[in-house]
């Protein structure tokens, strides 16, 4: 059955869900094609071996699709101050 909600209709029982699962999935799917560029460039191959490298990695997931239109990101340099323990 079908009731009229103020925003329009929509079955009983029936939420907003299926505009969030659809923008889920895009999400999941934009993250998922920025990691295949990643394997692409062979990111992978080794571990990261310090923070700019990490950066990049990151920045090329986040990237997505953008990675095929020309979209190289790298992260140069980066400072990350970790603390020390006193003597």
């Amino acid at each position: 059955m079908r009731e009229y909600a103020g925003d329009g209709w929509r079955a009983r029982g029936a939420s907003r869900s299926g505009l969030s699962s659809i923008f889920m999935v895009l999400v999941l799917a934009w993250l998922i094609i920025g990691a295949i560029a990643g394997g692409q460039r062979h990111y992978y191959d080794s571990a990261p071996t310090n923070c700019a490298s990490t950066g990049t990695i990151a920045v090329t997931i986040i990237a997505g699709p953008l990675n095929y239109l020309g979209m190289n990101p790298k992260v140069g340099d980066c400072h990350v101050n970790v603390p020390q323990p006193s003597p």
